[in-house]
């Protein structure tokens, strides 16, 4: 439910749910190879790469080969990546806010303390 509410908050962005991980992870690692990359958020090595290509198009990502090896390709966000990713997840907040606070307070704080339990506990219980 939350991931389709998020939907038409990234298309108001201009990014897909791909684009929006894709930013999000490189703004905790801001230098990855596209093949970590792809590893880190579980995609097909393949067929991120339409995703990439239209993230740096759009100059929100860049991509260098790697010194050391020259096959492998180097992905960074930029400045304008940046702040598309940070806009984008302020609108995601503010809607998680208002759905939150449908519920009681009580309530509200046990929800986020299962989330919370959840996320640290089993990330990849569902793989």
């Amino acid at each position: 439910m939350l991931i389709a509410a998020e939907g038409p908050v990234l298309e108001r962005h201009g990014l897909t749910m791909w684009a929006y991980v894709v930013l999000s992870v490189l703004g905790r690692e801001p230098h990855t190879s596209q093949g970590a990359l792809a590893d880190e958020i579980r995609a097909d090595r393949t067929r991120i790469i339409a995703v990439l290509d239209d993230l740096q198009e759009r100059g929100l990502i860049t991509r260098e080969p790697d010194p050391a090896d020259r096959r492998v390709r180097l992905v960074a966000i930029t400045a304008a990546g940046e702040r598309s990713r940070n806009a984008a997840r302020r609108d995601i907040r503010r809607g998680e806010q208002r759905l939150l606070e449908l519920l009681p307070t009580e309530e509200r704080q046990q929800f986020l303390r299962t989330v919370e339990f959840l996320a640290d506990s089993a990330p990849d219980a569902l793989l």
